[in-house]
């Protein structure tokens, strides 16, 4: 069997300026005042960091970070549901997306899940708002509400793998697909294989630098797709 995490933001689908919408409106709820700087866009970084980072370069006290960091983190996935139509509206599916994801759904011996900077239930409403949950088994996914970092997240999501599928997954039969170096980075110290996807700000030639396994310009040819899950896979002993 071979674990497929799948990265959302950028590599599944784009929801425009509603995650800057929703840091907008939250850090003026929690804190009071207008935030001047946004987290930059299409870094992969998890939303944890992202918040503390949100706080910092907003002035915010550091004394004060760690637990306006909290209430903000708590608030985010109320507030990205209140804004799900407009999320629909303005946002999209990835070119090759959900075909590639109905390919690894519906391949014997594969597993898709996620891995993603996103909030469990964040990362749930955006999925849903876009019919994607359907492809995925969520339950085994590594998630920021589980760590802020991202490495850590492979581990995460192969051990609750090897409980509900009954199957060992480690470096040699993971496979990450993502658009960012945040990708990369998990793939390599967490433990698993990356194909990149230049769907998102990262080019081809920042992904293979990172030291992406292999890359791909989009999703649009999933027969390829397969193909590089499957040759990065070491599938003896499955």
């Amino acid at each position: 069997m071979i674990l497929v995490l799948w990265d959302i933001d950028r590599t599944l689908l784009y929801v425009g300026n509603i995650d800057r919408l929703v840091y907008r409106q939250v850090f003026r709820e929690v804190v009071g005042r207008d935030a001047e700087r946004l987290p930059e866009r299409g870094t992969g970084v998890t939303m944890p960091l992202a918040v503390r980072e949100l706080l910092s370069s907003n002035g915010v006290p550091d004394a004060e970070v760690g637990h306006l960091a909290q209430v903000i983190i708590d608030r985010l996935p109320g507030c990205l549901e209140q804004h799900r139509e407009e999320m629909r509206l303005s946002g999209q599916i990835m070119p090759g997306a959900e075909a590639a994801l109905k390919a690894v759904h519906e391949s014997e011996g594969l597993v898709p899940s996620v891995l993603t900077g996103n909030l469990r239930a964040s990362a749930e409403i955006k999925l849903a708002t876009f019919s994607l949950l359907k492809y995925l088994d969520v339950s085994v996914g590594g998630f920021a509400s589980d760590s802020p970092h991202r490495p850590a997240l492979v581990g995460i999501s192969q051990r609750r793998s090897e409980s509900a599928y009954r199957h060992f997954f480690n470096c040699k039969n993971t496979v990450i697909i993502g658009d960012s170096l945040q990708d990369v980075h998990a793939g390599r110290e967490g433990g698993a294989k990356v194909i990149g996807v230049a769907s998102g700000t990262t080019s081809v030639h920042q992904l293979v630098e990172a030291g992406a396994d292999r890359v791909m310009s989009d999703l649009m040819d999933v027969d390829h797709l397969q193909e590089l899950i499957h040759e990065l896979a070491e599938l003896e002993g499955s």
